[in-house]
This record gives C-alpha cells, sequence and structure tokens, in this order.
C-alpha cells in the first residue's frame, strides 16, 4: 500500500509544527503557502534595512512541550528574554504590568517559523478548492474565515479581528517606554512595541497595533490609518518630532475574537480526514503564540495516527 501523503495549507506556526510534527512520524508532507515566505502572523519584512515585527509582538512559554522548542531557540541565538514589564498607557495616566517573560528575536519572529518548517513548501500557490488536492489528508492551518471559505461545514467557526500595524523610525529616541505597552481605552491604538529594544539593536522604531474599530475604518486604504496612529503616539508618548519613514500592514484576521472552548483543533472524518489547527484552538481561552504552536503541534500527531491506521 502506498504511503500516505498529507497536504498542509498554510505555513504559520501552527502550520509548521503540525507539518514537523507529521515529518518526524515518517508522514510525507506537503505545504501550500499564498505568500512569499513562511509565517503567516509571525511576520518580519525587512524595513529600512531591518527586520521589523508587524504581526505577532513576541511570545510567552508555558507549555513544557512549547518550553524545550523555546529553549532550543534560545540556546541557538534564535530568541531571547525580553522583558517581564509593560507600560500600561489609559486615559487615566500612565501604570506598569509585570507578568511572564517575554521572548523576542534579533531576526524577527518569521525566523522561528522557518526554523520548523520542512523543506519543499509550495509558496505563492493559493489554494482555493479543496478538490485541487488529492492528498489522503488535508489541515487547514490558517484563520477561521479563511479556513471556512475552504470547508465552510467542518466546524463552527470564530470570528477574528482586524489589525492595522504601523511602523515608524526615528533618527533618534525621543519617548520613554518599559520597552512595550498596553494601551487601554484609547480609538486608535491598543499596543505599542519598541522595536529596538525588541531586537536588541536600539534603533529608534516603534511597531503601534491599531484597535480593530480603527483597522475597520481602514481595510480597503490600510496607508489612510497611519496619520491617526502617529497623532495617537503624539499623545500617549509626547513625540513631537515626525518619523523619517513610516510602513503599514494590514491583517484582516489578526485575532481570535473568540475561542474553540476545550477543543485543540479539529480533525473531521469522512472521505477524506480534514484537520483544522491555529491560536484560535486554545483551551486556555488566550490565544498565543505557544497556543499556535501547540494545536498544529497535537493536530500532526492525531493525523499521523490516523492515516498510519488506515495503511495498516
Amino acid at each position: 500500500m502506498a504511503s500516505p501523503r498529507v497536504a498542509v495549507v498554510g505555513a504559520g506556526l501552527s502550520g509548521a509544527a503540525c507539518a514537523q510534527a507529521l515529518a518526524q512520524r515518517g508522514i510525507a508532507v506537503e505545504m501550500f503557502e499564498r505568500g512569499r515566505a513562511p509565517g503567516g502572523r509571525m511576520a518580519s519584512p525587512t524595513v529600512q534595512g531591518r527586520r521589523v515585527d508587524v504581526g505577532a509582538a513576541y511570545f510567552t512559554v508555558k507549555d513544557s512541550g512549547f518550553s524545550a522548542v523555546a529553549d532550543g531557540w534560545v540556546e541557538r541565538g534564535l530568541a531571547h528574554p525580553w522583558t517581564d514589564t509593560f507600560d500600561v498607557l489609559s486615559p487615566d495616566g500612565r501604570d506598569a504590568t509585570t507578568g511572564p517573560v517575554r521572548f523576542a528575536t534579533s531576526g524577527g519572529l518569521r525566523s522561528l517559523v522557518r526554523d520548523l518548517v520542512p523543506e519543499g513548501i509550495r509558496f505563492q500557490t493559493e489554494i482555493a478548492t479543496l478538490d485541487e488536492l488529492d492528498h489522503d489528508a488535508v489541515v487547514l492551518a490558517m484563520p477561521d474565515p479563511q479556513a471556512a471559505r475552504l470547508a465552510p461545514d467542518a466546524c463552527a467557526w470564530v470570528d477574528y479581528e482586524p489589525v492595522i500595524a504601523v511602523a515608524a523610525g526615528w533618527g533618534q529616541r525621543s519617548w520613554s517606554l518599559a520597552d512595550a505597552a498596553f494601551v487601554n481605552d484609547d480609538p486608535d491604538v491598543s499596543f505599542i512595541a519598541d522595536d529596538g529594544s525588541r531586537r536588541g539593536d536600539g534603533a529608534a522604531v516603534l511597531v503601534a497595533h491599531t484597535t480593530a474599530s480603527r483597522a475597520c475604518r481602514h481595510l480597503d486604504q490600510p496607508a489612510d490609518a497611519v496619520a491617526p496612529v502617529l497623532a495617537a503616539l503624539r499623545r500617549l508618548l509626547d513625540i513631537t518630532a515626525e518619523p523619517s519613514w513610516t510602513h503599514v500592514h494590514r491583517w484582516t484576521f489578526a485575532k481570535p475574537a473568540d475561542t474553540h472552548g476545550d477543543a485543540e483543533f479539529a480533525l473531521i472524518t469522512g472521505d477524506r480526514l480534514l484537520g483544522v489547527c491555529g491560536d484560535a484552538w486554545c483551551p486556555s481561552g488566550a490565544p498565543r503564540v505557544e497556543s499556535a504552536w501547540m494545536s498544529g503541534r497535537r493536530l500532526g500527531a492525531a493525523v499521523a495516527d490516523a492515516v498510519e491506521g488506515n495503511t495498516r
């Protein structure tokens, strides 16, 4: 009997973790990614000659399995502990919050996804229908609204909120910020990261994430979000100088507005196995980089068990 073949559609972190788990079990995996590089929402484009994280801002570690992966990244210099303290900005003033250690990278968070994915990804390949694939099993590793286009009846899907990320660079720093800030009750901005601190090179670069409501106004013309975001940075951080450059990135499906309860993934049997994974499959109720990895990793193991059982 022929060896089973699995298609993984989406080369973000959950897809990479799923593909790696399958490959480690000896399952033939083909990955399809509509973009030009792996990473998904852990995107780190080169802007003004340096990597800038315009998607996920950092990662944290709780799960023991993910901890082993993160330790490996740190040992090999791919990631480093960044900070455990963020500012909290609100109309009432400035406070600070201490939480788990946030990890960052010198090469951009995308570099961590690259570290996991197997060779042979088909980039700039958009799957319009599952009928294009002749594999024994298919995994959809993408935000729910995108997966729903390919398999509308596979499960109960959750909505995602949009975000527009605006990166801006100055000749020198003119702000006081404890590495990053959660922004409460602001109409325009929800999070600000000091990318020079995060990357470790000291560059005078900030990355601001809009609120969902601000993003919704500019999904067709994301560059129009730059002006209100810069105005918010001036208001929140007392920045007076104009940036020397800006860069904008639209995330139509940035973060899940809900989760799938206690389920870590979906595995639907029928004429062909169909799996779904991603950060919305998060029993902890807090979608994170870690939850995307856990969902993909555990789905990969479940798919491997299923296809191996079908060939015995």
